[in-house]
């Protein structure tokens, strides 16, 4: 019998990709099948996947809505491609952060937190509200007075409205007070008149912060704060905003307090500059609220008890004890509402995250924990041929957990899905159907389909991913002796059990254990502050598409002054972002053009040609070549050039190298850092971080997005770092790293309370040959031992 026409589709057509750095890439992929996508970091595997394939899903699907709806959503323009054919619903699962609001949690972010709000809101005694009774982001709410009804006769009546809230009123929902320490924001012992502040940016002549305190009549500016009347202090520090005129200039005075923290303590500090984060862990210190003890919760909500146990210490509790607690709740009343928690509670512990405990704030998951909860809402959907996209799923997993999540993205595909991964792991290219082999390098070297075929194909198929697949560092024999050690004593941060360990310095020593185990508990929340340690952890680079590897790095500042000595101009001059912009785009190089629900347009700015400089700028040149044509180098480009000749500048020479070292040799120094994958990154933070003056790097999963065939370059950098006097540590799952450490320090054996503890130090050597733990099983199977 002949196949009915409409079982026919069985493909996902793409002809002529051209998004980033794909060049006209045509392929199809099977449908209802499990599709990995390899290549080197930056082969272009997310442009084809997620920009391409994802995007167009994802803007045709918002096109089905009302154009009012629309105007409501995100903008999405149709990627640069000339067919896709045979889309269905795309459900992206990728490893953005979430988000680092420090009223974020695990609980709100998966929706667990309102399903426990309702179930103590209906048996919680005694009964306090309605669920916003138990959240922490809504303050209580208290009003009286008249209300006009327009009905019939007009009649004026007094109404009272209140709305309980579950909002602790002392830290307002965020578990933590801050205070400032007021020796760190200026001198008492100088007048303002002598630069009394010691505020970052805060200098004396500085006519928007310093001459407004000085010239505003408040205080005497000739007189040693120290000796400020009350009357003058109270103002100094706390006055509320009120118009001076300065220089007959009309300004806003405002207590030095409330400024400061709306200059500074408003902003996330991930996002600040280095210099200006010192300042802020210098001035604020963070303590728990007094008030409500950290949880977050006011003092009624926390009276309201199911079995003695109130919504604060359940939101605490472990994960997996908290499913087993609700698993002991039979009430016939809530039935449908205990089921739907009880399910997304288990769904947490079937991935690996049952060591999580609700009130964890969203911002400390590390990528991989982020990636694993976004996951949570697709476990046991009924939804079928929908397109499920994974971002690298295995980062952050032990080898152990590898094989959990391989089984996870199998039950999808087996329940008729099409499923798209972009991965590095052998482990999880080896269970696809069909793999797709980006490259053969990266950046402009990348962008075509090097490969398509089964596992076995791949590894006969000499493509970078082939040549690397089975590679195996063995396992290091002689390991290099100790310089000293650096103690831990007593560490018990989150799950960690009064650890002592003493940390070998001088060597390349490992520390793993499965996820949530207790690793970056014990290295980024135990080491003590006077070590002078140098950590690179996984939080994102943030920056718009103004910013590039030369701005992030520090880069552009000595190229900046080399252009402007060898021309007699100012440096201010050789930055887009400021005096040497085009006054067409604003040194954007390209127009946006906002056409309200509709995907907006962008189109490269006439004047500069997409340059970003004002044409007059790039009549001034540095050994032949303009700013522009410098900022399009590649780093390697890069390094030749500023190495030697009449171009040499040894401070931009220094950080180039350090960019080649890790990797980015292919990068182009102009090119935006929104369009750089993670694993580029990460390398890009790396490189940054060594330039610091530190004996002990802290690196955190460094293979993160990185290629099998760029493990071996990273190992070398670490052999280099550790030769030049370094000590590294490094938290690490990859075996490869682990086969070629001095030092393994091995927590567990298991996660959340069932880990915390040290279950091995020794050699890697020794580790395998032991195979006492989940890690040495792995190691000695890696290994071939």
């Amino acid at each position: 019998m002949n196949p009915h026409v409409a079982d026919s589709h069985g493909l996902i057509r793409v002809h002529g990709a051209r998004e980033n750095n794909l060049k006209d890439v045509s392929i199809e992929i099977p449908k209802r099948r499990l599709t990995v996508f390899t290549g080197v970091s930056g082969s272009g595997k997310s442009s084809l996947v997620f920009s391409t394939i994802a995007a167009e899903s994802q803007r045709m699907i918002n096109e089905t809505y009302s154009t009012f709806v629309q105007g409501l959503m995100p903008t999405l323009a149709r990627p640069e491609v000339d067919v896709l054919e045979g889309l269905t619903t795309a459900i992206i699962v990728d490893q953005q952060r979430m988000g680092a609001d420090p009223r974020s949690t695990v609980g709100t972010a998966t929706d667990t937190n309102a399903l426990l709000r309702i179930l103590f809101s209906r048996l919680g005694e005694p009964h306090i509200g309605s669920p916003q009774a138990f959240s922490f982001n809504i303050p209580t709410v208290r009003a009286s007075g008249a209300i006009t009804v327009e009905r019939g006769n007009r009649k004026a009546e007094k109404a009272t409205f209140t709305r309980i809230g579950g909002m602790c009123t002392g830290c307002e929902g965020r578990g933590t007070v801050s205070d400032l320490d007021l020796t760190q924001l200026y001198d008492d012992s100088k007048s303002l008149a002598e630069g009394a502040f010691t505020i970052p940016g805060w200098k004396s002549d500085n006519f928007w912060t310093v001459r407004v305190y000085a010239e505003s009549g408040f205080v005497d500016a000739n007189k040693p704060i120290r000796d400020f009347t009350k009357r003058e202090m109270q103002d100094f520090l706390y006055k509320e905003p009120v118009k001076v005129k300065v220089d007959g200039v009309n300004l806003t005075y405002e207590g030095l307090i409330p400024k400061i923290q709306k200059s500074f303590l408003s902003k996330d500090r991930e996002a600040m500059q280095p210099h200006i984060r010192a300042f802020v862990d210098r001035a604020v210190t963070f303590t728990t609220c007094p008030e409500c003890d950290g949880t977050r919760i006011s003092e009624a909500a926390r009276s309201s008890k199911i079995g003695g146990i109130n919504i604060a210490d359940a939101c605490s509790m472990q994960i997996s004890d908290l499913a087993e607690w609700v698993r002991g709740l039979d009430e016939p009343s809530v039935a449908p509402l205990l089921g739907k928690l009880l399910h997304t509670l288990n769904s947490f512990v079937e991935i690996g995250l049952g060591y999580l405990s609700l009130d964890r704030p969203a911002g400390t998951l590390s990528g991989g924990e982020s990636q694993r909860t976004k996951m949570i809402r697709h476990l046991g959907s009924s939804l079928t041929d929908v397109t499920y996209v994974f971002d690298e799923p295995t980062t952050g997993l032990h080898p152990h957990d590898i094989r959990q999540m391989n089984d996870l993205l199998l039950r999808l595909r087996d329940k008729g899905n099409t499923v798209l991964v972009v991965e590095h792991e052998p482990e999880t290219i080896a269970i696809a159907d069909h793999i797709v082999d980006l490259g053969p390098g990266a950046g402009t070297a990348g962008g075509t389909v090097c490969f398509e075929g089964t596992v076995e194909g791949l590894r006969t198929g000499g493509t970078i991913t082939g040549r690397h697949f089975d590679d195996r560092t063995p396992i290091k024999e002689t390991v290099r002796k100790p310089k000293g050690t650096l103690e831990i004593r007593g560490a018990n941060r989150h799950n960690l059990q009064n650890v002592d360990v003493d940390i070998p310095l001088g060597v390349l020593c490992v520390v793993t254990g499965v996820a949530g185990s207790g690793k970056s508990s014990l290295l980024h929340g135990s080491i003590p502050a006077s070590a002078g340690v140098v950590s690179v952890d996984q939080a994102p680079i943030r920056g718009s598409r103004r910013s590039n590897p030369a701005t992030y790095t520090g880069l552009l500042e000595p190229i900046r002054k080399a252009f402007a000595k060898a021309n007699g101009v100012k440096p201010a001059l050789f930055s887009a972002n400021s005096e040497g912009a085009c006054p067409n785009c604003n040194g954007v190089g390209v127009i946006f053009t906002d056409l309200g629900m509709m995907a907006g347009v962008s189109t490269t700015c006439e004047e500069c040609e997409g340059k970003r400089f004002d044409a007059s700028v790039l009549d001034y040149h540095l050994g032949g070549r303009d700013i522009s044509e410098v900022l399009a180098m590649s780093v390697t480009e890069a390094e030749r050039f500023f190495g030697e000749g009449e171009a040499r500048t040894p401070a931009a020479h220094a950080i180039l190298e350090r960019l080649a070292d890790v990797g980015l040799g292919y990068l182009s120094l102009g090119q935006p850092l929104t369009t750089l994958s993670g694993g580029e990154r990460q390398r890009l933070k790396l490189a940054t971080q060594m330039a610091e003056k530190g004996g002990v790097y802290v690196l955190d999963e460094p293979t993160t997005g990185l290629h099998l065939a760029d493990v071996e370059q990273l190992l070398g950098l670490l052999d280099r770092l550790v030769e030049s006097g370094k000590s590294v540590i490094v938290i690490e799952h990859n075996q490869a790293v682990m086969a070629h450490a001095d030092w393994i320090i091995d927590l567990g054996p298991g996660a959340g309370h069932d880990g915390g503890r040290i279950v091995f130090e020794g050699t890697p050597a020794d580790l395998a040959a032991d195979r006492s733990t989940l890690t040495g099983e792995h190691l000695a199977a890696y290994a071939g031992a």
